[in-house]
């Protein structure tokens, strides 16, 4: 069932306050944040905005006009003035002279940058023309989830016209580009007390003569018609009632769990993929639905769906009732490879001979009823876009589908977008992905100086980064200065103590639900003691261990367990101590759990390097900056020791080594980046020691 319509209906945000002393360029981003700030109204990237105005040519000094839009790749939501594209009106308006026809409209993007306005560098879109030939100062282009449900019905001009009269007009679907730009504007022609116009499995076009009189009308007509949709559908059942009932949201997490490392390991083959769980209510009444499958087999309408989301997903055979996830696991190899076939096929029927080679076959949607929706991609952003993405065609297929019948974009457009080679040439500038794209890592003892910098390391490689620790209070302060300065999509935070085999199990299935499962386990919670061994306690000699050998263990159990489900290989690093290979007074506990953290670090390189998961040590010494263990007791203890004072500690440590330098949590980073990168790709069973120079500690 939809909701209310007063939960439906958008908030007009338009603010006299905010908008005044503006110029119109200014207007023009105030209107396209505020529109961009509802999803409901368009999609991350989705959608453009543009307003005429009046400058000053730099070259005569002259009143010009020009036209100011999206510029190519944006998001009106975020966008700022640098992501306008500037083109003289005059200058367009000329291109009409060049036009060749339908055949030839692609070559006519080659023109756009002839017509930029004071040698702005940002790039004109394809839609460029859309705006510019609609004789108006303003215009919106949005893909409101109401509008496309009315664009993508069988019989959207009829309920085009039934909603708005004349106010609103209709085109049928044709291909952004340069023909259906002068398709708006011989509608605006032919039509110049029309105030907008639907355009068929795309979107909506609306005007008007100031920034805020054009914001006012997309709002309007878009409530127009969200208000039309629940009159129509209130008691009606959506996608033909329930099928299937939700597992719990514990029992949800679960499967998806299991479920994202399996998928993840066959959809990665060319590239590292990060995964999404979408289990909201839209996606559940969708995934329940009896109509579910026939529906998602129709694809999706919108071209900006269907770039993110793929033609179709794949509906994963598992039913909720009979608790069949062995069986969907062993199925799963037999269902991607005939979505693989699938498409493979499509491609063969639609490709034209200047058409670029087929990309990645698998699907990036995956519905699984009774649980939700799983994304995969080739970062965590561009995933949970994905997601929302379909979560707006599910919100299209619900409103066409109860008050007419849906349609899907026909097979032949849908490939001629996908693979259109303007698209194709967007993809190829697109710049080389860092060296740890599409990685998942797991940093234990992650609120830490040196756990952050390591993070820290990965997440500037763009790795995603589940830390864990087991001080609360730590891990949301380190989690948050992250996510300020990488963004909340790479960053997740679990609350974990590595003694509890519970706790750990539990990290991996929130590792594997956040990102899809894990390529990298740093493990580098710790603790450090210091007494005489005569005054060690047992509790003392059992706490050691139990953190600095039974915890890294635990850990890399776990780790092993969910790579081998991937079938990725992957990367373990151990940050053990100097202590593990060079004796120290008053330490035995620490020194001797330190040694065995090596030890079964050799035993992991073994074991793992048939599934290509490698497994090496760092072995920092004295790293006192940001490090935890450093705060309480060890510090005076080692400082008693040695016979110095606390502030004396880090100098004579610094004096001891062999180079004379301070070791810092980011001189561990950068070794446990290089050993968890490509770089060390063909290193397995190594100890890589950063510790300024220590010659008790030289492995030979």
């Amino acid at each position: 069932m939809l909701k209310t319509v007063e939960t439906q209906l958008l908030e007009n945000r338009w603010s006299e306050a905010e908008a005044a002393g503006k110029s119109e360029s200014e207007l023009l981003l105030y209107r396209s944040n505020i529109l961009g700030a509802d999803k409901r109204v368009t999609n991350y990237g989705g959608g453009n905005t543009s307003a005429k105005v009046v400058e000053i040519d730099p070259l005569t000094g002259k009143e010009v006009e020009v036209l100011w839009v999206k510029g190519s790749g944006g998001d009106i939501g975020s966008i700022t003035m640098d992501g306008f594209a500037t083109l003289y009106m005059e200058k367009l308006e000329a291109l009409k002279g060049l036009y060749r026809g339908v055949e030839f409209e692609d070559e006519m993007v080659g023109y756009l940058p002839h017509c930029t306005y004071k040698l702005n560098p940002r790039a004109a879109s394809i839609d460029t023309p859309l705006h510019a030939y609609v004789p108006r100062k303003h215009v919106d282009h949005v893909h409101a989830d109401a509008i496309i449900a009315i664009a993508a019905s069988k019989n959207s001009k009829q309920l085009t016209k039934e909603i708005f009269g004349d106010s609103i007009g209709w085109l049928p679907w044709k291909k952004p580009g340069y023909e259906l730009g002068l398709w708006l504007g011989k509608f605006c022609e032919d039509n110049p007390e029309a105030d907008g116009v639907v355009l068929e499995s795309h979107g909506l076009f609306t005007w008007g003569d100031s920034a805020k009189a054009c914001y006012d009308k997309t709002i309007e007509v878009i409530n127009t018609a969200t208000k039309w949709l629940a009159e129509k559908t209130d008691g009606v059942a959506a996608f033909g009632g329930a099928k299937h009932q939700s597992l719990s949201e514990a029992e949800r997490r679960a499967v998806a769990a299991r479920l994202m490392p399996a998928i993840r390991g066959f959809v990665s083959g060319n590239q590292h993929m990060v995964g999404h769980f979408n289990d909201s209510d839209a996606v559940l009444e969708f995934v329940n639905a009896q109509n579910m499958e026939p529906l998602a087999a129709l694809g999706t309408s919108c071209p900006d769906h269907f770039l993110r989301t793929k033609i179709r997903p794949l509906v994963v055979n598992f039913d909720p009732a009979q608790g069949n996830l062995d069986e969907v696991l062993e199925g799963l190899p037999t269902q991607i490879n005939a979505y693989r076939e699938d498409y493979a096929a499509y491609y063969e029927r639609c490709k034209h001979d200047d058409s670029p080679a087929q990309r990645d076959p698998n699907a990036v949607v995956y519905l699984v009823p009774g649980v939700g929706m799983i994304t995969f991609a080739k970062d965590k952003a561009t995933a949970r876009i994905s997601g929302e993405f379909y979560v707006n065609a599910i919100n299209v297929m619900r409103g066409a589908s109860s008050v007419s019948e849906y349609t899907g974009l026909p097979e032949q457009e849908a490939f001629d977008i996908e693979y259109w080679l303007l698209e194709e040439a967007k993809l190829q500038r697109m710049p080389k992905p860092k060296s740890l794209a599409g990685r998942v890592a797991l940093v234990t003892g992650g609120a830490g100086g040196i756990g952050a910098a390591t993070a820290e390391r990965y997440l500037r490689e763009g790795a995603c980064v589940m830390l864990a620790d087991i001080d609360a209070e730590a891990l949301e302060a380190t989690s948050k200065n992250l996510a300020g300065r990488y963004g909340r999509d790479v960053v997740r935070t679990v609350n974990m103590n590595v003694t509890d085999e519970t706790a750990v199990a539990r990290a991996y299935d929130e590792v594997a639900v956040e990102f899809g499962g894990v390529d990298i386990l740093v493990s580098n919670a710790g603790i450090a003691s210091s007494a005489p061994i005569e005054k060690t306690s047992l509790a003392l000699w059992n706490k050691n261990m139990d953190i600095l050998s039974t915890g890294y263990f635990l850990v890399s159990r776990e780790a092993f367990k969910l790579m081998r489900v991937q079938n990725m290989g992957g990367a373990v690093v151990f940050v053990a101590s100097k202590n593990g290979l060079a004796a120290s007074p008053n330490a035995a506990a620490y020194c001797t759990a330190k040694a065995s953290e090596i030890h079964l670090a050799r035993c992991l390189a073994l074991e793992g390097a048939e599934a290509g998961i490698r497994v090496n040590v760092v072995n920092p010494d004295a790293v006192l900056r940001g490090s935890k263990i450093w705060e309480g007791d060890w510090l005076e203890q080692r400082a008693g020791t040695y016979g110095t004072d606390k502030e004396g500690l880090e100098e004579m440590y610094r004096q001891r080594s062999m180079l004379k330098r301070s070791v810092l949590p980011e001189d561990i980073a950068e070794a446990a980046y290089f050993l968890a990168s490509d770089l060390s790709a063909k290193s397995t069973g190594n100890i890589l020691n950063v510790d300024a120079g220590n010659v008790q500690a030289f492995t030979r």
